[in-house]
């Protein structure tokens, strides 16, 4: 399972994000399940960044955001990335997928 967040911050505080990034960055690799992490900024566009984590599965995923460390470094940090998607996984094991709200499965 991959989760994919990107954020958009203004070049003058591109330090104090960083830092705060790399703070969540090390709660997430002590979780269970925890695979990987890629933490990078955009190429061609400076205020634009990302992290990337791979984990075992969902439910890992799920479960690393839920202790008092994730609640207090994690999860603030996640909530000022950019509204989108970003929980990702093999296509055979997602099958088909429907948004949410479009009428079509049983979350709408």
């Amino acid at each position: 399972m991959i989760a994919i967040s990107r954020f958009r911050v203004p070049v003058a505080e591109a330090a104090s994000f960083a830092d705060r990034a790399a703070a969540a960055v090390r709660v997430l690799e002590a979780a269970k399940g925890f695979r990987s992490v890629d933490f990078g900024r955009n190429l061609d566009d400076p205020e634009l960044w990302t992290i990337t984590t791979r984990w075992a599965d969902v439910g890992s995923y799920r479960r690393a955001l839920q202790g008092f460390e994730a609640k207090s470094v994690v999860v603030p940090l996640l909530s000022v990335a950019i509204d989108e998607p970003s929980a990702y996984d093999d296509a055979e094991l997602v099958g088909e997928n429907q948004a949410r709200g479009s009428g079509l499965g049983p979350l709408s």
